[in-house]
């Protein structure tokens, strides 16, 4: 399959070099990311300025293609203007960090992967829990064999997935767990200090994910050291509120 890889670390990420490595072994690859980190921009576009590709090289080869925008730009410039032909996989990753919960709103990785799916094509973000020493060689193992069973399946057109790898799960056969995202309000708190010139600001605090509940979740599954792959969906309509609203006069 032809395979466009992106993702929200920048293009000369760990993560992504890894994740190329693994995953040419199957699929035809287009390399096109953010020129620089991108972390936590959602899924913004720029449109209000031009956007310029440069070309990349990897051991003085052709490599891909480094976007001066955000990774939702990166595939949009890359389906429509970049690629050759048309890719048939978008996989975005591996993030330096879980994208799971309501953490996955926020997340240019994700992102990335809804924009593929905007284009009808099928799309996997894939992250792994932050560590000092990440290990994404051995996350990247996994991941393509786990990409590789979501294909088999033939998931329709459009699809879009997200896989989270916490690092307990890298050592020995990991378990596997399909589960919903969690929707667990958390991490609003800031720290509040002062300048050399007695101004306030904020630092937003990376408080840890809520406490596990009953519900199972992607954050309840990676607690208790499990990969977990979620299937998502950007349509945002609320069925239920729109067949009340429907049913009324206005």
């Amino acid at each position: 399959m032809i395979a466009l890889l992106t993702n929200d670390d920048g293009i000369y990420a760990p993560g992504l070099a890894a994740l190329e490595d693994a995953i040419a072994e199957d699929h035809q690859i287009s390399v096109i990311a953010p020129s620089t980190e991108q972390s936590g921009v959602g899924h913004g576009i720029t449109f209000l300025s031009p956007l310029t590709a440069k070309e990349v090289l990897r051991d003085e080869q052709r490599r891909g293609w480094a976007v001066d925008g955000s990774p939702a730009d990166a595939v949009k410039l890359g389906v429509s203007e970049i690629c050759q032909h048309r890719p048939e996989l978008i996989i975005s990753g591996i993030n330096a960090g879980l994208n799971a919960g309501i953490n996955v709103l926020y997340s240019g990785t994700v992102a990335a992967a809804i924009e593929g799916a905007f284009f009808g094509i099928t799309s996997i973000a894939v992250s792994l829990e932050w560590d000092d020493h990440m290990n994404f060689v051995r996350a990247a193992e996994i991941a393509r064999g786990l990409v590789k069973k979501i294909i088999s399946f033939h998931p329709p057109r459009g699809s879009l997935f997200n896989i989270n790898i916490p690092t307990a799960s890298l050592l020995g056969k990991a378990e596997v767990r399909v589960v919903p995202m969690s929707v667990t309000r958390y991490g609003e708190a800031f720290e509040r200090r002062v300048d050399p010139r007695g101004r306030n600001y904020y630092w937003a605090s990376n408080d840890p994910p809520p406490p596990p509940s009953l519900k199972e979740s992607d954050v309840t599954a990676l607690a208790d050291g499990v990969i977990t792959i979620t299937p998502l969906d950007y349509d945002l309509t609320h069925r239920k509120r729109l067949e009340e609203l429907q049913a009324m006069e206005f």
